[in-house]
């Protein structure tokens, strides 16, 4: 295909930073959008413009599906509703990308797992803290053996609260999955990428204690974690910790990732300084590493790593790439965020053995 045709399913913040991403790609055109709220479409409608005039606009996704108009889509929809979304996307021959996190439970990721295995057509899930390119560059020296044998691994994100969306559906763990599902699945992807190992338990702590306390919906208070340590063992021996803070927008970093090996220690920080550090035992000095930014046309929300992937879901489409993020990707990073919320409500280490896997 010359150009793709791309549709869009929910139009909301992240829907609309897919559309702003897709603008300037010359050979992808938005041709459909789905959302059931009118407010939603209306963003979509100020995103693209005066692209809005080839846009055919759906209040469901089932008729966006049946219209025959896409190439490839883009589920930006809220977590709760993915599950239902992809099982009726994936009884079609279209190519689909769909947000973190994949699913909301183990159980609705394994079924996605297996109905991805029985097509051939591309599903993709969007983790795109891979991209990043201080992350990418980090993932590349680890793998290339800087530091020798990793041993330990250290995520710290420390931002701002969640932010509001449409009907305040991210309030509520039930609709996200809980926090360490709905946000964390991206670093427990690349804790799973950087070990190149399966997981085999999870410890946890956490709890809300700080954002959300006075909000109420429908009379029902806000149940979402705003804090957490996470350790997970690894069946190659090597251990990883995330040290999550959703009320520390004040810092320098809003991501540090550490890796520590047997012959040294590679540091990563986003936005951070532009800067890997990589530090040798036998030598006792640090080496600075720059980073190298790849062009984008878009950098948005995440450094330009959501544009950055979008070409790569392109690439695999046409048959010109590998499929980065696959279904098994997306699952994986979900089970390691319900892990460690059952981990944090029933005060114990959880084996991963105990979601059958």
């Amino acid at each position: 295909m010359s150009t793709m045709r791309f549709g869009v399913i929910g139009t909301g913040m992240m829907g609309c930073e897919h559309l702003r991403n897709l603008l300037p790609i010359s050979d992808a055109v938005v041709t459909a959008v789905s959302d059931p709220n009118e407010e939603p479409l209306n963003w979509a409608r100020a995103t693209l413009g005066e692209n809005w005039s080839s846009v055919t606009a759906f209040t469901h996704h089932q008729d966006l599906l049946n219209a025959d108009l896409v190439d490839a889509l883009i589920i930006a929809s809220p977590n709760h509703t993915h599950k239902k979304i992809l099982d009726d996307v994936l009884n079609t021959s279209i190519p689909v990308m769909v947000e973190k996190p994949m699913c909301t439970t183990v159980d609705d990721c394994k079924v996605i797992v297996e109905k991805a295995k029985s097509r051939t057509e591309v599903t993709w899930v969007g983790l795109e803290y891979r991209y990043m390119p201080s992350i990418k560059q980090f993932l590349e020296s680890l793998h290339s053996g800087d530091i020798g044998n990793l041993k330990m691994l250290s995520i710290r994100e420390h931002r701002f609260p969640f932010l509001t969306k449409v009907d305040n559906w991210n309030r509520f763990s039930r609709n996200t999955g809980g926090t360490l599902v709905e946000k964390c699945c991206h670093f427990f992807d690349l804790m799973n990428l950087a070990t190149q190992s399966k997981p085999i338990r999870v410890y946890a702590s956490g709890g809300q204690d700080v954002n959300h306390l006075d909000e109420f919906y429908n009379g029902e208070r806000s149940d979402i974690l705003d804090n957490a340590f996470v350790i997970v063992d690894y069946e190659n021996g090597v251990r990883a910790s995330l040290d999550l803070s959703m009320f520390a927008e004040g810092g320098r970093n809003e991501q540090e990732i550490v890796a520590v090996g047997d012959t040294g220690k590679l540091e990563a920080a986003v936005p951070g300084d532009g800067n890997l550090y990589l530090g040798l035992r036998d030598k006792k000095e640090l080496t600075v590493l720059p980073i190298s930014e790849t062009e984008v046309g878009h950098v948005g929300f995440h450094h330009g790593a959501s544009y950055v992937e979008l070409v790569h879901f392109m690439e695999a489409v046409r048959g010109n790439g590998p499929v980065e993020v696959d279904a098994l990707a997306g699952m994986w990073s979900v089970v390691l965020g319900a892990a460690a919320h059952r981990s944090i409500d029933e005060g114990r280490p959880v084996n991963i053995e105990e979601y059958g896997l």
